[in-house]
């Protein structure tokens, strides 16, 4: 079946319980945590609208509802802002909301990515689409699902973002190994097999996928037929595993700037990055970084 090359929606699973962050998460969505001054789910909604993807399918759980606020019109703000003359701050705060259309599913139990996924088949249709993993923030211009969609373009498959990792952190990642025999250009790879997170001697590659696909809807059964990890998961590598043996899927290198957000140091190092990157704040904080006595916290 020939695919439209237009991607019209992204998919942003965000019920899982944020267990890493606990007690922060207690009581907010991980998703919401701050990245200088906009929740960390925010930046994907930006990338995706910056692609040219306005209609965002948000995939929630109990507990969630500061999501749905955030991106929800806030009357009594705008207004108190109007009033106030702050429209700076009221830009900002409609630039929020005013160019994309949300939806919400909820997931209901966190049973795995590919139950994320497959919890969207009625509203994603029979279309492609984006799946954005708001614990990857990736600073790149043009933006990486924009990098991704004109990949789809040409291949007309299923497409994955790919980084290449260390030895030590191939257990953590769902791994390609790649067939090159057909030139693809560069950064771009088919798919000969992936294999959710392995050991480093089974790993075929370091090419680790990160939270960035383009897929079709053909996922949906294949992910219906896939059978539940030993966690009780339903598990995307897995779904695409199986998807794999019916038609070819292709990863592209992103050219940009990934930090995992997910854990508490990548999050403190985009923290740094995204702060260093803002005129208005990289020299003060920089300045600050440059005073720090770089004994505090160290056990001596």
């Amino acid at each position: 079946m020939r695919m439209t090359a237009t991607i019209r929606r992204a998919v942003f699973p965000a019920a899982g319980l944020g267990t890493r962050f606990l007690p922060a998460t207690k009581a907010q969505p991980k998703e919401m945590l701050v990245l200088v001054d906009k929740p960390v789910i925010q930046y994907g909604v930006e990338e995706a609208v910056q692609s040219g993807v306005p209609n965002i399918v948000i995939v929630t759980g109990r507990g969630k509802n500061a999501i749905e606020d955030h991106f929800d019109v806030a009357v009594e703000l705008e207004s108190f802002l109007q009033q106030r003359g702050k429209d700076a701050l009221l830009e900002q705060i409609r630039k929020i909301t005013e160019p994309i259309n949300v939806a919400y599913v909820r997931q209901g139990e966190p049973l795995g990515l590919g139950h994320a996924v497959l919890a969207t088949r009625n509203l994603i249709g029979d279309e492609p689409f984006a799946v954005i993993l708001g614990d990857d923030v990736i600073d790149a211009s043009p933006p990486a699902l924009r990098q991704m969609i004109e990949v789809y373009e040409r291949v007309r498959g299923p497409v994955l973002a790919v980084e290449r990792v260390a030895a030590e952190e191939v257990s953590s990642y769902g791994i390609v190994a790649t067939d090159d025999r057909e030139d693809l250009g560069r950064r771009v790879h088919r798919v000969k097999d992936l294999v959710e997170k392995p050991p480093l001697d089974r790993a075929p590659s370091n090419l680790a996928i990160i939270g960035r696909y383009i897929l079709t809807p053909d996922i949906f059964g294949a992910l219906e037929a896939t059978a539940r990890d030993r966690t009780g998961e339903i598990q995307l590598t897995d779904g695409l595993r199986r998807l794999l043996r019916e038609r070819p899927i292709y990863v592209y290198e992103i050219d940009g700037v990934r930090h995992d957000t997910g854990n508490k140091l990548g999050f403190l190092k985009a923290i740094v990055y995204f702060a260093l990157r803002r005129p208005d704040l990289a020299e003060p904080f920089r300045r600050y970084l440059e005073s720090l006595d770089l004994k505090i916290g160290v056990n001596t």
